[in-house]
């Protein structure tokens, strides 16, 4: 529910490039900055501060309110103005044109390097380490992905986690598979086809092209890297990514690209009532910890399980490990009242009780250890699942890059062309994966 799709993502970051570059455009003056509060922070003289989210429905709004509501209690001279459905782009224009909120939250980690290289965002390492705020109370992951270049210009909100759902009815008593030689078994095995030899019910869908199968949430599954030390692409060069895609294209032409990609096509809606998971026509599915709110919302009596991804045979160390990401905070340059807004920020990132109070209500994972082991957190064995991943040592991100969007994209396009069986020479359409990637790095100023 929480990811921009990479189309959209894409035309976003290309505005944040326009807007944001460094030495390019002069923009409004960086101005006061965050300070740290210490015990005088109670002291703060009256205000109101614009907090802009992306949060849209009715329950996701009531939720943000409600954590505000227990920073109001702290700071009752604070007037929090929240503004509902704000986009990055809108976020990047604001901050050019000197009409920036004094905080703002993004969906997406995707534009964290670009706004922490151009100052878009502030860097808060300061005031963090001056107001004595253990950042290891985060999970490392959560750290990595809100700052860039030694800048913390944001910090996690609520994270995001991906693990595999298994529809309990039809996998018969059969366990989740934990490597990829059991998943592709168990695919095998669950897999129905009429008389034609159509699809009828999937037991595992490989294609990159089916909803939340993106190269990023797959990746993890073999321990693949995305770039090497300097930055630069290390996708030709890393063997975990051939393994993933060798695998991949294996279990796509068992099912026939045809067949399989006329069922797919056939399928419901991903973030409707018909998603083809609730209605038994899948047995297994890759998908974020979000889903079992929607499964409660729209598949009641659903009897399903999660478990971790499997992950690749020679390598079981990374079982109970996946991908993760989520929504990241922070102050914009040119904020009217910084200090106030790192108030705010400082206490929906980590106060305990905020983070469950947003958990409980969006079902997203919180960022904080304190908040994973609160007793008031409701995590059901289901939803637990996504709190271990999260937690687990060996548990990905994608590093932050200022062309993450791009780089994605490129593998995602290539990718399907493999499993289509356009690619005739892997090693060689994965090196040109790598140029394109490096070509763009280069553009960027490396």
């Amino acid at each position: 529910m929480r990811f921009v799709p990479l189309a959209v993502a894409a035309a976003l970051l290309g505005s944040a490039l326009t807007a944001c570059t460094a030495g390019k455009e002069a923009g409004p003056s960086l101005g006061a900055q965050p300070k740290p509060s210490g015990s005088a922070s109670q002291a703060l003289p009256a205000a109101t501060i614009e907090l802009w989210h992306g949060f849209s429905t009715d329950a996701e709004v009531k939720a943000f309110e409600d954590a505000i509501a227990g920073f109001n209690k702290k700071f009752p001279q604070i007037t929090v103005k929240a503004t509902k459905g704000v986009q990055d782009d809108q976020i990047t224009q604001a901050i050019r044109g000197g009409n920036a909120p004094d905080v703002a939250a993004s969906f997406t980690t995707d534009n964290v390097a670009q706004w922490c290289r151009s100052g878009a965002f502030q860097d808060l390492t300061p005031v963090i380490e001056q107001d004595g705020i253990d950042v290891s109370v985060l999970p490392a992951v959560a750290r990595s992905y809100t700052a860039f270049e030694g800048k913390q210009c944001t910090l996690p909100l609520l994270a995001d986690a991906y693990g595999l759902y298994y529809n309990k009815a039809l996998m018969k008593g059969e366990q989740p598979p934990k490597t990829l030689g059991e998943l592709t078994e168990l695919a095998k095995k669950l897999t129905v086809r009429d008389a034609n030899g159509d699809i009828k019910v999937a037991g595992f869908i490989p294609s990159v092209q089916y909803y939340e199968n993106s190269p990023s949430h797959l990746g993890p599954m073999v321990g693949a890297k995305w770039y090497n030390d300097d930055g630069t692409s290390a996708i030709g060069s890393d063997p975990a990514w051939k393994q993933l895609l060798t695998w991949q294209k294996e279990l796509v032409d068992w099912f026939g690209y045809a067949k399989l990609d006329k069922f797919r096509k056939s399928l419901g809606d991903e973030w409707s009532a018909e998603h083809p998971f609730y209605h038994g026509k899948v047995a297994m599915i890759l998908d974020g910890e979000w889903r079992n709110a929607m499964i409660a919302n729209d598949a009641k009596g659903l009897d399903y399980g999660t478990a971790p991804l499997p992950v690749a045979d020679d390598k079981p160390d990374l079982y109970g490990s996946g991908f993760t990401a989520g929504t990241v905070i922070g102050v914009p340059k040119g904020a009217k009242h910084p200090q106030h807004a790192w108030e705010l920020i400082k206490y929906l990132t980590t106060d305990t009780t905020s983070l469950v109070t947003l958990s409980n209500a969006l079902r997203n994972v919180p960022t904080t250890k304190a908040s994973m082991e609160s007793p008031d957190l409701a995590k059901d064995d289901n939803f637990k699942t996504f709190l271990d991943i999260f937690a687990h040592p060996k548990t990905t991100t994608l590093p932050a890059t200022v062309n993450s969007v791009f780089n994605q994209e490129v593998m995602s396009q290539f990718m399907t062309k493999w499993e289509k069986g356009s690619v005739t020479d892997l090693d060689a359409g994965l090196k040109d994966v790598d140029k394109q990637i490096n070509d763009k790095l280069k553009l960027s100023g490396g």
